[in-house]
């Protein structure tokens, strides 16, 4: 396949961010754009010259025309959305996480399977120029042997949609256990996760999840290797902050501990301040310059996970990019639905693990690849 893929985008908050990108991209086009507000529907439509417009998914999905749809929804409608996309013939891009239960999670892999389509959480770390610095580093052998890795996601909530108040942190998982599966292509085996602390009392009664922090520890399947991932969301004092370290027998990285810092790179006992540079040279030449810039770029018009992520670390084309590829190259992309469902399952029985003091609990048979 080389001719252009139709691309639907469902939700225009911040997934108006996405539009220039596919716009611009040689192998894609921005066929449609899904909003349920028309106002706003109209305002992104007549911004970016995009003709074709929906406030009804379900209509979306009924159009012939369109080859994949990327869903930049809330995160209890993801599901819903991947398998009636699937179900409807269209190739899938979502936002994470991918579900917000392991049956989700399950749906989502069976349809992929059934239907032969193609379906890819785009978690923004795994493509960030940190990640991918780091995975230049391991790759090409300087790290030595991998020997434990390390992420954090820690976030102040308040403020957010109605929806994020009292979330299980680990139910957010994803940019803190992406990084850590994805370095090693690595699966998780088993989590035991234990919760810290306590939120506000009145976030509580939501979800029933009364923890300020959750910490888990990953084994990873067929590997001597663990990670380790934290997470919060609330009523703790700390910087915004999607972070992962890893460690290797040569060579070791850390984060940096505060934004706009330099992280470190360790050789042997001696440490040395690194600045990251850009991966644009990896990306087609049209979409190279959205790894610096792109719809959000004054302060009047930004989204709130925009500003609070850094930019994602100039992840968005590489993510566009990814999924594009995958399906003009007939393949997998990473990370596919079972990587997807391993990663995002790993919060799902994380928390789980938490309300239960600690349990180990295995990750399902269906989320490993065969």
């Amino acid at each position: 396949m080389n001719k252009k893929l139709n691309i639907a985008i469902i939700g225009l908050g911040f997934g108006a961010e996405f539009i220039p990108i596919y716009q611009k991209h040689p192998l894609a086009n921005i066929y449609a754009i899904c909003q349920r507000n028309k106002e706003k529907l109209d305002e992104i439509g007549d911004a970016f010259g995009i003709a074709k417009r929906y406030t009804d998914y379900d209509e979306l999905l009924k159009d012939p025309n369109i080859d994949a749809v990327h869903i930049n929804t809330p995160i209890q409608a993801h599901a819903e959305q991947s398998l009636k996309a699937l179900r409807a013939g269209k190739h899938v891009a979502c936002t994470v996480p991918m579900a917000t239960t392991v049956e989700e999670c399950r749906q989502i892999v069976a349809e992929t399977k059934r239907t032969g389509l193609t379906y890819m959480m785009m978690e923004t770390v795994i493509y960030s120029r940190e990640f991918l610095f780091v995975k230049e580093m391991y790759e090409s052998g300087a790290m030595g042997k991998l020997q434990f890795l390390r992420a954090s996601h820690q976030q102040e909530m308040a403020g957010w949609p109605g929806y994020w108040e009292g979330l299980p942190p680990m139910h957010y998982a994803t940019h803190c256990v992406g990084p850590v599966l994805a370095l090693p292509k690595a699966e998780a085996e088993y989590v035991s996760c234990f919760g810290s602390g306590r939120i506000d009392e009145n976030l509580i009664e939501k979800y029933g999840s009364p923890f300020a922090v959750e910490s888990c520890h990953i084994k990873l399947k067929d590997s001597d290797l663990s990670a380790e991932v934290t997470r919060s969301l609330f009523n703790t004092a700390r910087q915004y902050r999607e972070s992962f370290d890893a460690y290797g027998s040569e060579k070791s990285f850390e984060w940096t501990l505060i934004e706009n810092e330099d992280s470190v790179v360790h050789t042997g006992e001696i440490p040395e301040k690194v600045k990251i540079p850009d991966y644009a040279h990896l990306l087609p030449e049209e979409i190279a310059p959205f790894t610096t810039a792109g719809v959000y770029d004054d302060d009047d018009n930004q989204h709130l996970s925009f500003i609070q992520g850094a930019g994602h670390g100039g992840s968005h084309p590489h993510l566009v990019h990814e999924f594009i590829a995958a399906l003009q190259e007939d393949r997998a992309p990473y990370p596919n639905a079972r990587q997807s469902a391993n990663i995002t399952c790993v919060g799902i029985l994380a928390h789980e693990s938490a309300m239960k003091g600690g349990e180990k609990i295995k990750l399902p048979d269906f989320t490993f690849n065969k």
